[in-house]
């Protein structure tokens, strides 16, 4: 429902995405999504993430040149979202880790990556073991 861009080659561009396709706004209600505008500080991302990133073809209906997005990498997205640690952010972990789309080591050791406090470190940690367990149980 939402997709967060930062515009790498213009950042002051962000708050005009959130302008012309944020929410609430007649893109949001004409398709049912909407884009956030942000910087690259707003992810809390492991180390490294920028060598990860996995690019993804987006095809535009014009004549025009075919856009590149540059999307995180699913454990550095995974991760990034247990910071941030909405009840929605554990469900997204809960279910990569269970269809396989993230394996539970490779988050494990980013954890150590992630540029926060060791407190929220060890949140973390103790999140994505909690379901670990969790799911190995199930």
């Amino acid at each position: 429902m939402e997709a967060d861009i930062y515009p790498a080659a213009d950042p002051d561009k962000a708050e005009a995405i959130d302008r012309a396709i944020g929410e609430g706004s007649p893109f949001h209600d004409t398709f049912g999504y909407y884009a956030n505008g942000v910087a690259p500080e707003t992810a809390k991302a492991p180390a490294g993430w920028q060598s990860r990133l996995i690019g993804v073809a987006v095809e535009r209906p014009s004549t025009g040149p075919q856009a590149i997005a540059r999307c995180l990498e699913i454990h550095d997205l995974v991760l990034s979202k247990c910071v941030r640690g909405e009840a929605r952010d554990y469900e997204f972990t809960e279910v990569a880790l269970r269809e396989g789309l993230t394996e539970a080591d490779v988050l494990l050791s980013r954890i150590s990556d992630l540029p926060v406090a060791q407190r929220e470190r060890a949140r973390v940690q103790k999140t994505v073991r909690g379901i670990v367990s969790k799911l190995d149980g199930a």
